[in-house]
C-alpha cells in the first residue's frame, strides 16, 4: 500500500495551526520560490537556505546522514514516487531553527539514524501524508523542546520504533513544550511508540488507525498530557500504556480512550 494520494487539506488541523511564538499556523515556503531537486545535494542546499522556499522532490535521492532543514521550507514530493532513501531529515539545529516547515507527500526508507526529526525547539511543524519505513531509529521524532506540530494523514510500516514525544526521562527542558496532534495515520504493523510521549501536555491523538502493533499502541509517561479519542485497534495487544518500562506514569489520561 503506498502513501494516500488524498489531497491534503489547505491547512493543518491542530497544533500546526496555532497562532504562538511569532507564528500564526504553519505556511512553510509559501512566500519564497519555488524549486524542484532531483539530487540529495541540491536538497541540501535550499533546505538550508536562510530564505523561503518550496522545494519539490522529484524521484529517489539518496541521503548519506541527515538534511538539516531551517526554518519557512516545505519540502514536498511530485507525484507517486518521490523518496528520500538513506538518511533523513533534520528539522532545526542548535543555531539555526527549523520553524514553519512542511514536510509532505514522501517516501521515507533505510535512514542510517532518524527519517525525520524534529527537534532543538522548532516550532510549527506539519508532517502530512508521507509514507515512512524501515529506518535505524525513530521514523519520525520530535524533542528538544519542539512545539505546536501536526502529524496527519501518514502510513508507518515495516519498523519498530515509530514516533518518539520527549527526549527522554530526564531531559526536562521539554517540560511546557511538545504540543503536537496526531490524526488520520496508519500505524501498520509497528510495534510501538504510536506514539510514546514524554512531558508533553497536551497531545492530541485521534481518528488513527492501528493494525498489528506487536508491543503497544500509545504510551504516556513522565508526567505527560495525552487525550486519545476516536481511534481504532486491530489485533493490537496493549493499545495503550500509562508509564512504561522505565519512565514514569503520565500526568493524566481521560477516561475513554478509544472506539
Amino acid at each position: 500500500m503506498a502513501r494516500s494520494q488524498a489531497e491534503p487539506a489547505d491547512g493543518p488541523i491542530g497544533f500546526a495551526s496555532v497562532n504562538a511564538l511569532g507564528q500564526n499556523g504553519t505556511t512553510g515556503g509559501a512566500a519564497g520560490p519555488t524549486v524542484t531537486v532531483t539530487t540529495a545535494s541540491d536538497l541540501e542546499r535550499y533546505a538550508g537556505m536562510n530564505t523561503p522556499y518550496t522545494i519539490q522532490v522529484a524521484g529517489r535521492l539518496t541521503v548519506d546522514d541527515m538534511i538539516t532543514v531551517v526554518a519557512n521550507k516545505t519540502i514536498a514530493g511530485v507525484g507517486t514516487n518521490a523518496e528520500i532513501s538513506g538518511g533523513g531529515l533534520q528539522l532545526g539545529s542548535t543555531t539555526r531553527p527549523g520553524n514553519n516547515v512542511i514536510v509532505r507527500n514522501l517516501t521515507f526508507t533505510g535512514a542510517s539514524d532518524d527519517s525525520v526529526s524534529v527537534t532543538n525547539s522548532a516550532h510549527h511543524v506539519w508532517i502530512d501524508h508521507n509514507d515512512f519505513s524501515g529506518g535505524f531509529d525513530g521514523l519520525l521524532d520530535i524533542k528538544r523542546a519542539s512545539d505546536f506540530v501536526t502529524v496527519s494523514w501518514n502510513r508507518f510500516h515495516d519498523h519498530s520504533k515509530t514516533s518518539l514525544v520527549g527526549h527522554s526521562d530526564t531531559f526536562t527542558q521539554d517540560v511546557g513544550h511538545l504540543r503536537v496532534t496526531y490524526h488520520h495515520n496508519f500505524f501498520d504493523g509497528t510495534d510501538q511508540r504510536h506514539p510514546r510521549v514524554r512531558f508533553g501536555d497536551p497531545v492530541h491523538v485521534f481518528n488513527n488507525y492501528y493494525r498489528n502493533n506487536a508491543l503497544y499502541g500509545i504510551a504516556s509517561t513522565m508526567n505527560a498530557g495525552v487525550l486519545v479519542e476516536g481511534n481504532y485497534f486491530e489485533n493490537v495487544a496493549h493499545p495503550s500504556h500509562v508509564g512504561y518500562d522505565k519512565s514514569d506514569p503520565a500526568g493524566w489520561w481521560p477516561a475513554t480512550t478509544s472506539s
